[in-house]
């Protein structure tokens, strides 16, 4: 869980703001995706896409929801 001043700093910055630092932290991360033995990497890449599928159908669950309404 993320700081409340931290959050309200993120609340203030622009959407270019938050997309340059989220870009940032991307880049500087992403080599760590590929450390490890291939089967380490490729558990890394399955979670992601299982908290991916997981996210997107929570999301798709919850417009449908509001088109109901």
């Amino acid at each position: 869980m993320l700081h409340p001043e931290t959050l309200e700093a993120y609340r203030r910055m622009t959407p270019s703001e938050r997309l340059q630092l989220t870009l940032e932290m991307t880049r500087d991360n992403t080599p760590y995706l590929f450390l490890g033995t291939p089967e380490q990497v490729d558990r890394k890449f399955e979670l992601l896409r299982r908290q991916n599928d997981d996210r997107n159908r929570r999301m798709l669950a919850a417009l449908a929801r509001t088109r109901e309404s």
